[in-house]
C-alpha cells in the first residue's frame, strides 16, 4: 500500500501507491537492532555496533543510508548517531528502542495521518491510518508526544532533530494558528488540573472533574485530533463515573476503545483492555470505591436527541 519515495524537501519517506483508509493497518515489523537505552553509553555502543556487524548486507545497507543529525569520527559512532535520529520504543513501558526499516522512514507532521504503536501482544512496531490517506500523499506520524502549541512544537524538533516543521498544522494562518495553540494549551492546562487533584477529584469533586474530561473531548473535536489524547480523556472519564459506581455512564469506554482500535488495532493492549471493560464495567478497579452515581448497566435513556444524549451522558446541567 506504500512505497519508500523521495519527498521533495524532506529526504525519502514512505508514500501511500493506493488510497488508504482510516483504521487501516499499514505496517507491522520486527526490529533490526534493539537496544535499552538506560544501559551505560560503552555497552550501548557495543550492542548497536555488534547487532549491525550481523546483518544481511542489503538490511545494514538501508541501516546506513538512515538520515543521522550527529556528527561521528568512526563506525560506531555513526551507528550510535543514526540509532539516535531513528529509533522508536519496542516496549510498551520502559527504554528500549529500536529501529525497524520502514517505519523509521516515516517522516514527521503535527497533523500527522498515521500513529506508531509498539503492540506488547504481537511484539511488532505498527502504525495505522487515523484518517484516510489519498494516494500519493506521504503517510506521517509525530515524533512529539501530547502535541504543544506551535512555538514548543517547532522548539522540540529543531532540538531533538535538527528540523523545522511545515506541516499543515504549523503552516497555518496566523488567527487560525492562535485558535489551534490555545485549544492545545488548555487540554495540557486541564491535564494539569485533573492531575492535581488526584483522588479528591475522583471521591470527593467527581462532577466537576467529569466537566474537565468534558471539556477536554470538546477541545479534541474542535482541533479534529482523533490521537491517543482523545482516547485517554474517554477512558478516565469512563474510570471517574465507574468508581462512582455509575455503570451505565462507564460505557464511555466504548469510546475509547473504537479510538484505540483505529489508532493502534484490535489487537493492541489497549483496545482488547477497554473492550472487555465495555463488556462489565464492573471489572473495572476501583468500582464501587464510592456509591454516589448508582446505576445499573442497563438504564440507558431511550428516545434522547443526540445533543440531550451528550449531556445527560456528561451530566451537563
Amino acid at each position: 500500500v506504500y512505497a519508500l519515495q523521495e519527498v521533495p524537501g524532506r529526504g525519502k519517506g514512505l508514500v501511500a501507491i493506493e488510497k488508504i483508509f482510516k483504521g487501516m493497518r499499514i505496517l507491522s515489523e520486527k526490529a533490526i537492532v534493539t537496544v535499552g537505552e538506560s544501559v551505560g553509553s560503552g555497552r550501548l555502543r557495543t550492542s548497536i555496533c555488534q547487532q549491525v556487524e550481523a546483518l544481511g548486507e542489503n538490511q545494514r545497507r538501508a541501516f546506513l543510508s538512515m538520515h543521522n543529525i550527529h556528527p561521528y569520527r568512526n563506525a560506531a559512532e555513526q551507528y550510535l548517531g543514526i540509532f539516535r535520529t531513528n529509533s522508536l520504543p519496542a516496549e510498551a513501558v520502559g527504554d528500549k528502542g529500536a529501529i525497524f526499516l520502514e517505519a523509521c522512514r516515516i517522516n514527521h507532521a503535527c497533523d500527522n495521518n498515521a500513529q506508531k504503536n509498539w503492540n506488547e501482544k504481537i511484539k511488532r512496531h505498527t502504525v495505522h491510518a487515523v484518517r484516510d490517506i489519498d494516494k500519493g500523499e506521504e503517510i506521517t506520524i509525530t515524533y512529539l508526544g501530547p502535541l504543544k502549541n506551535r512555538e514548543a512544537r517547532q522548539k522540540a524538533l529543531q532540538e531533538r532533530f535538527d528540523f523545522t516543521c511545515l506541516c499543515r498544522l504549523c503552516s497555518l494562518p496566523p488567527e487560525q494558528s492562535q485558535e489551534s495553540d490555545k485549544r492545545l494549551e488548555e487540554i495540557h492546562r486541564l491535564d494539569g488540573v485533573i492531575d492535581q487533584l488526584g483522588t479528591e477529584g475522583v471521591l470527593v469533586s467527581p462532577l466537576r472533574t467529569l466537566r474537565y474530561f468534558d471539556q477536554q473531548v470538546c477541545l479534541y473535536n474542535e482541533q479534529g485530533r482523533e490521537d491517543v489524547g482523545f482516547a485517554q480523556a474517554f477512558v478516565d472519564a469512563a474510570q471517574l463515573v465507574i468508581a462512582n459506581s455509575d455503570l451505565v455512564r462507564g460505557r464511555i469506554s466504548e469510546r475509547a476503545a473504537s479510538i484505540w482500535k483505529t489508532t493502534l488495532g484490535g489487537d493492541s493492549t489497549q483496545a482488547i483492555k477497554h473492550a472487555a471493560l465495555v463488556e462489565d464495567p464492573s471489572k473495572y478497579e476501583l468500582y464501587g470505591v464510592s456509591m454516589k452515581w448508582k446505576t445499573k448497566v442497563d438504564e440507558v435513556p431511550e428516545g434522547l436527541e443526540p445533543s440531550d444524549f451528550e449531556d445527560w451522558l456528561w451530566r451537563r446541567e
